[in-house]
């Protein structure tokens, strides 16, 4: 749901990162590649508020995206503020890096930001060729709110509607593969979080992020479950890994655990690696994403797939 509250102005696990590595000491593995930026292209309007995304292009592309969902607490941050360096494990297998920004909660409810994810994907899928990507192949990672929006796309991407006046929402917001850390899966059901208020109502913490009508355990049962991706599970689902620590009492691991166990039964592929220790973000979560990139290998390129 967010980012530890020591840190409570870092908007996602990226940034969070930053300061990872420079305790770590591994900074040199993670270098930025060489890469062609492009920052602050518009995808859509939030009211009357312009949404964007970055484009970064690695110097030998593969043909493939994946898209960044740049979110921590449902906050976002401006365009280019994503710095290229936490993604060179995945940009030096050459995927095509979509930085995707959205106006952050409570200017913007949780249900609107994810509308706005959906946007993002039919988007980079309409401009794919222009951006030397395969619109029939693209990836999403993020983390806490990134990667609870992240399943939100996994589990809830769709076709458009086939008379959409823009032909950028006829697209599919579906995404082909996914790789996150720590995602919020069931808000009707918060366990053991220390956000769970005890009455079955919002995250205690985030209740504006859900709009006006959160506090109404009635409207709650609605909004929570069409926010929820643990409702939301099919046989389509897209191969999904995700990073959770069992120390977390934010987003504690059982979320990902039941979303785990639910997509097995169907006989979707659902890999949860458990960091013993880990709370909401650990020391070495930069050592991690070399594997998002084995799985982005394995899923969006083929290599060593099922």
């Amino acid at each position: 749901m967010g980012i530890p509250r020591r840190f409570p102005r870092l908007s996602n696990l990226f940034v969070l990162m930053v300061l990872i590595v420079g305790l770590a000491g591994t900074g040199c593995v993670f270098l930025s590649p060489p890469v062609a930026r492009i920052n602050g292209i518009p995808y859509g309007m939030r009211g009357e508020r312009t949404l964007y995304l970055d484009v970064i292009r690695p110097e030998h592309p593969n043909g493939l995206g994946v898209l960044v969902l740049i979110s921590g607490g449902w906050k976002s941050r401006p365009p280019g503020k994503f710095p290229t360096w936490p993604m060179a494990p995945v940009l030096r297998r050459g995927y095509t890096a979509f930085a995707i920004y959205h106006v952050s909660q409570p200017q913007a409810t949780v249900m609107e930001i994810a509308e706005d994810m959906h946007r993002a994907v039919r988007f980079v899928r309409y401009h794919a060729r222009a951006y030397g990507v395969d619109p029939q192949r693209l990836g999403v990672t993020g983390g806490s709110a990134g990667g609870h929006l992240g399943l939100l796309l996994a589990t809830r991407g769709a076709p458009g509607p086939a008379d959409a006046p823009d032909p950028v929402d006829r697209e599919s917001s579906a995404v082909q593969a996914v790789a996150i850390f720590y995602p919020v899966t069931d808000l009707l059901n918060l366990g053991s979080s220390r956000e769970n208020p005890g009455d079955g109502g919002p995250p205690k913490s985030f209740t504006r992020a859900f709009g006006p009508q959160s506090t109404n355990l009635a409207v709650w049962k609605e909004i929570g479950r069409e926010t929820s991706p643990i409702y939301y599970i099919t046989t389509n689902l897209p191969p999904i890994l995700i990073y959770h620590g069992d120390a977390d009492t934010l987003v504690p691991l059982e979320q990902s655990e039941r979303f785990q166990a639910i997509a097995r039964a169907l006989g979707c592929t659902v890999e949860v690696r458990v960091h013993r220790g880990g709370k909401h973000g650990w020391l070495t979560m930069a050592r991690d994403i070399p594997r998002f990139a084995d799985w982005f290998d394995r899923y969006l390129r083929g290599e060593g797939g099922p």
